[in-house]
């Protein structure tokens, strides 16, 4: 069969999802071992019978409800790809933001006293750290990354070794995994955040996710209070606490953080998506952001 005949077979077998044409695209080039961009040149070349056979198989796994990212085994956030799998959470646009403000942040206290200490919370499959890591590409900052989870720990070194970038990894409950005496001018977390009528209402692929990795207790906040009471030991003077959050939980959020100063960070859908937190007045820090 040829490859646009078996594209829009893929089309119909996963139709009527609105992206059944991007979603059969994707799982075509990757068969095909070519880029999104280059399938025109290839529509009217014989598809071997494996190549054929593997390709309808990964679109029977989307019709079923499995996501595109763990079907194709990787994702692409910020400026890297990474393996993905369904031992962590997807990485998504949205946590972009959480990246940005952290690299906004570093922005005002590079050139400071160096090294400069990140830490990433919950870190899944490395993606923010990686990313910050990636695009910073500078022996001035040193790196470090933490979950629960020791198999989304295995993931995350994977994906810090083929995306080039050198980070310690630790296993443990948000701060109980940080070594003692370790203190950072920049701590990321993007933590679960997803309350009991979330999680009772979400997508059937988002199911496929891990739980652990999106349960954030009855009203989706208990990370936030966790984050507020035990964060302070674990950061530098003048470092900041920089935190995704439900579009809705902002003010709940700035809440919980009343006794720190605080701003609000819009993604590009313009929904608020992360605080940025700091006991030591320099709110300023993120003024090139929206508040």
């Amino acid at each position: 069969m040829k490859a646009g005949q078996l594209w829009r077979k893929g089309r119909e077998m996963l139709a009527p999802s609105p992206d059944a044409d991007w979603d059969a695209r994707q799982l075509l080039c990757d068969e095909l071992g070519i880029e999104r961009t280059q399938l025109a040149m290839h529509l009217f070349a014989e598809v071997d019978e494996a190549a054929e056979a593997a390709f309808l198989a990964a679109v029977r796994r989307r019709a079923a409800g499995e996501p595109l990212q763990y079907i194709r085994g990787r994702a692409d956030f910020g400026g890297v790809t990474l393996r993905v799998d369904e031992r962590v959470l997807i990485p998504r646009q949205d946590t972009e933001s959480l990246a940005l403000a952290a690299l906004a942040h570093l922005a005002i206290l590079h050139g400071e006293e160096s090294p400069k200490q990140i830490l990433d919370l919950c870190t899944g499959s490395g993606a923010v750290i990686i990313d910050i890591a990636k695009t910073c590409e500078t022996e001035d900052f040193a790196y470090a990354a933490a979950d629960i989870s020791g198999d989304a720990l295995c993931l995350a070194r994977e994906n810090a070794r083929q995306n080039g970038v050198k980070v310690e990894f630790w296993q443990g409950d948000l701060f109980a995994a940080v070594p003692k005496g370790r203190r950072f001018d920049i701590i990321t977390c993007n933590p679960p955040y997803l309350s009991r009528a979330d999680m009772e209402d979400l997508q059937n692929e988002v199911r496929r996710e891990p739980a652990l990795a999106l349960y954030g207790g009855e009203d989706g906040l208990d990370f936030y209070r966790r984050l507020a009471r035990e964060a302070m030991e674990y950061l530098r003077p003048g470092g900041y606490l920089i935190l995704e959050i439900g579009s809705t939980q902002a003010a709940a959020v700035r809440q919980i953080f009343s006794a720190w100063n605080t701003q609000v960070f819009q993604d590009l859908n313009g929904l608020d998506r992360v605080v940025a937190a700091d006991l030591y007045g320099k709110g300023e820090g993120g003024a090139a952001w929206s508040t």
